[in-house]
């Protein structure tokens, strides 16, 4: 719901021309350093596309929000940053210059002035997780919203998982258990009637989200997507704003 509030600031020309919108992630470096991009995008009439999202810089958690377009043919794409998600108006902290296509974005990020900072490459392709194994039970929480999870997984093999979420004080909360694993490319899944979560590795860290999950969920109720470290220690992969 967030992303689409977004949008909706960001990129409001999209109205009626809107022909198709799409999500995608994407993991690689910024640098030297580890870093996930999700982006969201529009495709105008003459086929190129209006994009906004946000990268994270892992493990500093540090996020730059992002806007700008891509063109049709070569894939050339340029994105303005900021510290805020509403980038109109405000100073640019740089900007992501480069091509995006074959699942690929890479090129460079010039400072304000112009000069080169650094290069980037980000991939669609996530790792396989087919040799990871681990065993954990965490809690991450911000504000109203707290949550636990716990899961064993061996060489690859989804033994169990438990996710669970409250919200204060309402009390409404959410509770996944039973979920079967599916095979997935690029990662870990577990499904169940319909409810989709998947584990993916982003550098020395692993994601979970959970994705059309309601009906495990009361009605205020959600799973915020979280990281995990290598000592098994969970965060809110994202600010919690509801």
């Amino acid at each position: 719901m967030r992303f689409l509030l977004l949008l909706a600031l960001v990129l409001p020309s999209w109205g009626a021309s809107q022909e198709k919108t799409e999500t995608r992630e994407l993991v690689g470096q910024l640098g030297n350093r580890s870093a996930l991009l999700i982006l969201h995008a529009a495709q105008r009439k003459d086929d190129g596309w209006q994009i906004a999202g946000e990268y994270l810089i892992l493990p500093s958690m540090v996020r730059r929000y992002l806007e700008g377009e891509r063109s049709p043919q070569l894939g050339l794409t340029t994105l303005k940053e900021g510290s805020s998600a509403i980038l109109f108006g405000r100073p640019a902290t740089g900007e992501l210059r480069g091509t995006w296509r074959e699942g690929v974005f890479r090129g460079t990020r010039p400072a304000p002035g112009g000069q080169e900072r650094e290069r980037f490459e980000f991939s669609e392709e996530f790792a396989p997780m087919d040799t990871y194994s681990a065993q954990l039970r965490c809690e991450a929480g911000e504000g109203r919203y707290s949550a636990t999870l716990a899961y064993a997984v061996q060489a690859g093999q989804l033994q169990s998982l438990d996710w669970q979420s409250k919200l204060v004080p309402s009390g409404h909360s959410c509770k996944l258990s039973g979920l079967r694993q599916a095979p997935f490319k690029g990662g870990l899944r577990a499904e169940s009637g319909g409810c989709r979560v998947t584990l993916r590795e982003v550098g020395e860290f692993v994601t979970i989200a959970a994705e059309s999950c309601a009906q495990a969920c009361g009605s205020e109720a959600y799973l915020e997507p979280m990281l995990i470290d290598r000592r098994g220690h969970c965060q809110l992969l994202r600010p919690v704003t509801r």
